[in-house]
């Protein structure tokens, strides 16, 4: 058990009330002594995995959004619902889609993809062209690329 850092009385009661797969990190200084508890359990922050696949959402988001009109959310995620469902592509429940779609779209607002134009309590969304039509070929070329893997894939069994 690593020991705290400065010898106060967090010391005595951490060997006993914390288990021993606890790590506690203590903070010099502070009034209230925090600390943090660490697990060789948990993950590491930099240890992700990342599959980088061609995303639906997005796809559909770029294409209604490379249009020039001006959308409000509830207009905007009922064509893409429509356009998912065509493509037989929505899955996971209505209100879950609805989350993805409201987190993509604040992703490329983020990323400049998309003005965010607040009149009010409304807010319309409008793609910018030049960032869209990068956005589209970017997701052509890693949709190719997915399909290669995937006939690579096949044809290995």
């Amino acid at each position: 058990m690593r020991q705290c850092i400065s010898n106060c009385w967090c010391s005595v009661w951490a060997r006993f009330l914390i288990p021993k797969f606890y790590f506690l990190l203590f903070f010099r200084g502070s009034l209230f002594r925090p600390f943090v508890l660490y697990s060789p359990m948990s993950k590491s922050v930099g240890a992700s995995f990342s599959r980088r696949m061609p995303d639906h959402v997005t796809e559909e988001l770029v294409a209604v959004l490379s249009s020039r009109a001006s959308f409000e959310f509830k207009p905007l995620f009922d064509i893409i619902l429509l356009n998912l469902r065509e493509r037989n592509a929505a899955s996971g429940g209505e209100e879950m889609l609805r989350l993805r779609v409201y987190e993509k779209l604040q992703g490329l607002v983020g990323q400049g993809a998309v003005n965010r134009t607040v009149t009010g309590i409304t807010k319309k969304y409008k793609g910018v062209g030049p960032r869209m039509a990068t956005l589209r070929a970017e997701m052509k070329v890693l949709r190719n690329e997915w399909a290669k893997k995937v006939q690579a894939k096949a044809a290995a069994r």
